[in-house]
Order: C-alpha cells, then structure tokens, then sequence
C-alpha cells in the first residue's frame, strides 16, 4: 500500500525529539497513543534504539502504520495495537506515554477519557509527554494558533486548541504532576507529567 505521509511530522520531529531525549532517557518502553501515520514512531525508535516504541491507532490507520514500520524494520517497533480511547483499552504497563497532535482531534469527552484511563496503562513512575498547541487563560497565545482553531471547527465542529488549565486538571486527577511546560516551534507546547 502507499504509505500515508504527514508533512508536519518532518517539521516537528527534531524538536519533539530533543525533549523525548530528556525526558525519556531513563525509560525502557513508550505507549504512543494516537500514532497517526506512523512517521514519529520510526523517527524517534531509530534516534532512541534502547526505548521499545509502542504504536497506537484506531482501526482504520494501522494499515498505514504497519506500512512505516514495515519499511524502517526496527527491531524496537512491534506491531500497532488497536486503541480508541472510547473502547477496551490494551493491557500492559510502560514508563512513558506519548501523544502528538492529539487532543484538538478528540471530542473533549474523549480526551476525559483518556486521562482517566492512563493510570490502566501507566508504570509506577511513568512521564507522559504530550505535544501540540495549547490556550492559557481561555486566549490564543498567537494569530495563528487562533485560525489554526477556526480551521479545525470548520473541518469538525467538536475539534479545537484545548486550554491548558482543562487539560492539566485532568492530568492531576489521573494522579500526574505537571514537570514542564516547554514551548517549542510555531507556537505549540511540550507538556511533560509524571506520575
């Protein structure tokens, strides 16, 4: 099959993966949810050999990822699995959980549902990183964020750039403390917790 491509993934990888080399450097196995196409995971499993990347999806892209890592053969990129943050979670535990891009896709109720399953998947000390772009105070930290939302809620009504405050209260409710909120390229965040 034609690989599907994300032409973000190249602009942003590099400074995704300087704080991934960070924070991730004491972890052993990363849970990515929502793995998109796939360009992230193969990128960041070939920079951190020592880290097993876990690739997650919903059902209709996960032809598209096993595509990717298909063609990279890695040997620290098993299969995806199957998630829907709506439906049965996978079992296991890992130290590190990933996401990019993610929570201005979801339906808020979703993204609910998402914290509150992390504890299911989340080792004792694990770090979640979450990449993408965040309001504080209820405002857009830039004109661009601003039509980047409008764009979103014109493609689908229940997308839009989540406030930071929101988000970081359902973090502390799964039992996480924020660690750092790094700013990275074209106005979008690295948010990094621990359990």
């Amino acid at each position: 099959m034609e690989k599907p491509d994300a032409p973000s993934c190249a602009r942003n990888r590099e400074p995704i993966l300087a704080v991934l080399r960070e924070h991730f450097a004491d972890r052993r196995s990363v849970f990515e949810i929502g793995s998109g196409t796939g360009q992230h995971a193969i990128f960041f499993a070939a920079a951190l050999p020592y880290l097993t990347w876990q690739t997650s999806e919903r059902s209709e892209n996960l032809a598209g990822i096993q595509a990717w890592l298909d063609e990279a053969g890695l040997p620290n990129t098993p299969a995806p699995l199957l998630l829907d943050v709506n439906q049965v979670w996978p079992t296991g535990h890992f130290d590190a959980i990933f996401g990019a891009n993610i929570l201005h896709i979801m339906r808020w109720e979703e993204v609910e549902r998402m914290f509150a399953h992390l504890p299911e998947v989340m080792a004792a000390d694990a770090k979640l990183i979450v990449y993408g772009a965040f309001n504080y105070g209820g405002r857009f930290i830039s004109e661009s964020n601003a039509a980047f939302d409008a764009s979103l809620k014109r493609r689908c009504s229940h997308q839009g750039i989540r406030d930071f405050e929101a988000v970081n209260a359902l973090a502390a409710r799964a039992g996480l403390r924020l660690i750092e909120d790094r700013p990275m390229l074209s106005y979008n965040r690295c948010l990094v917790w621990r359990r």
